[in-house]
């Protein structure tokens, strides 16, 4: 779990500060159960009731987050995402629910959808000119609305190989059961 929700005004990105701040475990004999024990620790498992997954993506994110945008649609999770990814994700054929303004576009923009609720997730990647600062908003409400917040691919690949694992459930066991491999 990281700190960012109780540090007011502070970016959730996480620069070399941050990266090692942990507050939950998750343990269990696969890393995608693992995974889902340690996001539902830390309050950020994203809840997958029909709410898209909003993606704000760097272009230069996009060929890799392309996949993961696939894997998503493929799990029934609906996408958000303002135009330059709506575009680029529809051009490989990948569906959008929701096409987003971007905050200087007015409203509604991406952060008054996340203020309301209506994403089940947050998926952003730009650090670079208005990005940046759009970035910085959309992340700061992500997190002020308890939405789970995503600003690294690896993390999101991870958490998607755990939701299309996910239906194989996770242990429930003390500590020294996994330690003596008994789990």
């Amino acid at each position: 779990m990281f700190s960012t929700a109780k540090l007011q005004g502070v970016d959730v990105r996480l620069g070399p500060e941050m990266q090692s701040t942990g507050e939950a475990i998750g343990v269990d004999v696969t890393f995608p159960a693992a995974f889902t024990k340690a996001l539902l620790a830390a309050g950020v498992f994203p809840k997958t009731d029909g709410r898209p997954f909003f993606f704000s993506i760097d272009d230069r994110d996009k060929p890799e987050a392309l996949p993961l945008a696939v894997a998503l649609h493929r799990l029934g999770i609906p996408l958000a995402a303002t135009a330059g990814t709506v575009a680029y994700l529809q051009k490989a054929g990948v569906p959008v629910a929701t096409v987003v303004k971007k905050l200087r576009e007015g409203s509604p923009h991406a952060v008054d959808l996340i203020r309301a609720g209506e994403v089940a997730a947050v998926i952003n990647t730009g650090y670079s000119g208005s990005a940046m600062r759009d970035g910085f908003q959309i992340r700061r409400a992500a997190v002020e609305r308890g939405i789970p917040c995503f600003t690294s691919l690896d993390t999101v690949r991870a958490l998607v190989e755990t939701l299309e694992k996910r239906e194989k459930g996770y242990h429930v066991a003390p500590i020294g059961r996994y330690r003596r491999g008994l789990v």
